[in-house]
C-alpha cells in the first residue's frame, strides 16, 4: 500500500474512511435531489406486510426462526421481528404454522405480564438442528436475488454524470495539478476501469479514496441475498457504513419506511491490495460455520473498489485482468456456489486499479487496451510542492528558519536527483521535528534537521550490492 498520509490531511481505508462531507456542506438543490432519488428508491423496497411480499417461502421463513429460538433459548413476537427485520404479523403467521406442525409452544414470560414467548418442541430441535446442518446462516431474513439485482440497478453509481466543477469543488483542498482533476471526470463518467499508475507516493490510492466524495447521496444494502433457499451474506461491518435511523441527516427523511431487511448506507469503498487472493473474488463458503459470504466486488457493488498495488498480488495480473473483462463489458458478475449452481448480479463499481508499476511491464498495450482510462501521477512542480509544504507547516504549527524550503529544494532534492512527490513534505518535516525536540528546539525546524530527516528517511544505495550480481559473476 502506499503511504496513507499526504496532501497535508490523512486518509482513510476501507475499514476506517473520512466521512467528512456532511449534508451542511451540499446546496439546497442538491439535497432536494438526493431526496427525491431516494424517495423513489423507497418505492422499490416497501415495508413488507405479507410473506408473499417477502418473496420467500413459508417453510425457508419457519426453519429461520427456528434456529433463531435454537439460538436464543425463547422468543416473543417482537423480538423475532428485530431479529428477523420482517413485520409482526408475518413472525405471527409464520409461529401459527410452526405451532399447526407441533414445532414450537407457547410459554408465559416470567415476571412480564401478557407477554408471550416462543419455544422449541423436541420435534422443532429436531427440525432446526436439521436446518442448521444444512445451512448455518442465522440473521435477517434475505432477499431474494431478483429483487436484490433490481435494486442495485436502480441505484447505479454510474446514474449522476460528473461535471468539471464537481471534480474541483471535491479536490479543492488538495494541491492537485487541475489537468489531472480533468482526466478523472471523464474516467468516473465512463463507466470503464480506470488504470491509475506512477511512483510511490504520488497519491494515487489517497485521491482515488477521495473519489467516493463526489457521491453524496446513500445506498441500500441488503443483509443477505437468497438464491434458492442458499443464503449469501453481503452486509459488512467494515465496509458499510449504517447511517442510523436516529440521525437528522436530511438524506433519511424521505427513505424512511423501506424493507427494514435492507440498511441505509454511505455508498462502499472498498480496498484491497498485495492480501488480495483469487478466491477472495469468488463466493467463499465457511465449512465450520456453514455460512456463505460475499466476494469484494458484489459488497462494493453501488460503490468504489479499488485494487492497490497491481502487480503484487498472489494471482498474476492477466488473471486478475481477465477477472473483469466479462463484469465490465457486461455490467454484470457470474458467481459460482459450486455444486455446479451459478447465478448472475450487477456489476456496478467504479473499478480502480492503481500501481507503482508502469503498465506495460503486468501488460501488453492491446490488453490495455480493453482496461479502459490509463492515467499518469507525475511528480509535483515546484509551486506545487511548497504550496503542501507551506501547508503542513500551518497545519503543525513548525517554524522554519528562512532558506529552508530552498535548501530542500535545490540541495537535496536537486543535488540528489530525487523527485518532489506529495508525500515528501509532511514526511520530511515529521522527522525534522522529531529531531529539533530531541535537540531541545520543538517545532524549529533548519537546515541541519532537514538534512538529518533527509539521511534517515531515504535508503542509501550507495553501498548496495546487487545479490543478483555475485550470482552472475560466480
Amino acid at each position: 500500500m502506499e503511504l496513507t498520509q499526504q496532501f497535508g490531511t490523512s486518509a482513510y481505508s476501507a475499514q476506517q474512511r473520512d466521512n467528512t462531507v456532511s449534508i451542511s456542506d451540499l446546496a439546497d438543490s442538491r439535497i432536494n435531489a438526493h431526496q427525491l432519488a431516494l424517495a423513489r428508491l423507497s418505492k422499490l423496497i416497501p415495508r413488507p406486510t405479507t410473506i408473499e411480499e417477502t418473496g420467500l417461502s413459508e417453510s425457508f421463513l419457519s426453519d429461520l426462526v427456528a434456529k433463531h429460538i435454537l439460538d436464543r433459548g425463547t422468543l416473543t413476537i417482537a423480538e423475532l421481528s428485530t431479529l428477523m427485520a420482517l413485520a409482526g404479523a408475518i413472525i405471527e403467521r409464520v409461529l401459527n404454522f410452526m405451532r399447526e406442525e407441533a414445532r414450537v409452544e407457547v410459554r408465559p414470560r416470567i415476571g412480564v405480564q401478557h407477554t408471550l414467548s416462543y419455544a422449541l418442541t423436541e420435534r422443532g430441535r429436531t427440525t432446526a438442528l436439521d436446518a442448521m446442518m444444512r445451512s448455518g446462516y442465522i440473521g435477517p431474513a434475505p432477499v431474494p436475488l431478483k429483487h436484490y439485482a433490481q435494486i442495485a440497478r436502480a441505484q447505479t453509481i454510474h446514474g449522476k454524470k460528473i461535471s468539471r466543477s464537481d471534480m474541483h469543488s471535491a479536490f479543492d483542498d488538495m494541491v492537485l495539478e487541475p489537468a489531472l482533476i480533468d482526466k478523472l471526470g471523464p474516467s468516473l463518467n465512463s463507466g470503464r476501469a480506470i488504470f491509475l499508475y506512477g511512483s510511490a507516493g504520488t497519491g494515487k490510492t489517497y485521491v482515488s479514496q477521495r473519489l467516493v466524495r463526489l457521491f453524496h447521496d446513500l445506498a441500500f444494502v441488503p443483509h443477505a441475498i437468497v438464491i434458492d433457499d442458499i443464503v449469501v451474506q453481503i452486509f459488512d461491518h467494515q465496509l458499510h457504513k449504517v447511517i442510523s435511523k436516529n440521525s437528522d441527516d436530511e438524506r433519511l427523511m424521505l427513505g424512511k419506511g423501506h424493507d427494514p431487511r435492507f440498511y441505509l448506507c454511505e455508498r462502499p469503498v472498498a480496498i484491497t491490495g498485495g492480501e488480495l487472493t483469487g478466491d477472495m473474488l469468488e463466493i467463499r463458503y465457511d465449512q465450520a460455520a456453514r455460512v456463505y459470504e460475499a466476494p469484494l466486488q458484489l459488497k462494493a457493488n453501488n460503490g468504489i473498489f479499488i485494487i492497490d498495488d497491481m502487480g503484487r498480488q498472489r494471482i498474476t495480473p492477466a488473471e486478475l485482468f481477465n477477472r473483469w473483462i466479462v463484469p465490465l463489458e457486461e455490467k454484470r458478475d457470474y458467481l459460482d456456489l459450486g455444486f455446479g449452481k451459478h447465478f448472475s448480479v450487477p456489476f456496478d463499481v467504479v473499478l480502480i486499479f492503481s500501481t507503482n508499476i508502469h503498465p506495460l511491464e503486468l501488460a501488453d498495450e492491446a490488453f490495455l487496451r480493453r482496461i479502459g482510462y490509463k492515467i499518469e501521477f507525475k511528480p509535483l512542480t515546484r509551486a506545487a510542492y511548497t504550496k503542501i509544504w507551506n501547508d503542513s507547516c500551518r497545519e503543525h504549527r513548525i517554524i522554519c528558519e528562512p532558506g529552508v524550503l530552498d535548501f530542500v529544494l535545490s540541495d537535496l532534492h536537486a543535488s540528489n536527483q530525487v523527485p518532489l512527490l506529495p508525500c515528501h513534505p509532511r514526511d520530511l518535516l515529521g522527522m525534522a521535528v522529531d529531531y529539533a525536540t530531541y535537540s531541545g528546539e520543538p517545532h524549529h525546524v533548519n537546515e541541519s534537521h532537514l538534512r538529518w530527516a533527509w539521511q534517515n528517511y531515504f535508503v542509501s544505495v550507495q553501498d548496495y550490492v546487487d545479490p543478483t550480481e555475485n550470482q552472475r559473476t560466480n
